[in-house]
């Protein structure tokens, strides 16, 4: 598998080379793997993190998202690839899916600490929205994956807020 993935860089890299309409052309994501697949840096792969707007410096910065076979043989706390942003609630709920472990959180704002989550039927590669209902709020996310291996989904998943 690794050497088609290298294979199919060097391919777009020299089609790339040869429709060149300037020398600045974008041939695509090169992603930095190991042996297993897995990206070639030490986790956290991804992180969720809250900074102050005022000083610049992380107030809190939290691991997002794990691998399941990852987590099955104890390893945890990885963080993941992610596609779609958080939204913050006036009641202070950060509330964000985007990654490939299929689950939408949400945190406390001012301390990052997970309050909630659920498992998804596919990956919600999305920024969740919210709205009202005679008085009801509620948290929406998009379930579609399809990106990073995950299984493709089509359904929207909605959450009443108490």
């Amino acid at each position: 598998m690794r050497d088609t993935a290298l294979a199919d860089s060097a391919t777009r890299r020299a089609r790339a080379s040869r429709h060149q309409l300037s020398p600045y052309d974008f041939v695509g994501y090169e992603r930095w793997r190991d042996s297993a697949g897995y990206p070639a840096i030490a986790p956290p792969w991804g992180t969720l993190s809250a900074i102050d707007l005022n000083t610049g410096e992380y107030r809190w910065r939290i691991p997002l998202g794990e691998h399941p076979e990852l987590v099955s043989r104890g390893i945890t706390d990885t963080g993941a690839e992610q596609y779609g942003g958080p939204i913050v609630t006036a009641g202070g709920l950060v509330f964000i899916a985007a990654t490939m472990d299929e689950k939408f959180r949400a945190f406390d704002k001012d301390t990052g600490r997970l309050l909630w989550q659920t498992t998804l039927p596919a990956a919600g590669y999305a920024t969740p929205s919210t709205f009202m209902v005679n008085g009801k709020q509620y948290v929406v996310i998009a379930a579609g994956g399809g990106k990073l291996g995950s299984k493709s989904g089509d359904a929207y998943v909605a959450f009443a807020l108490p």
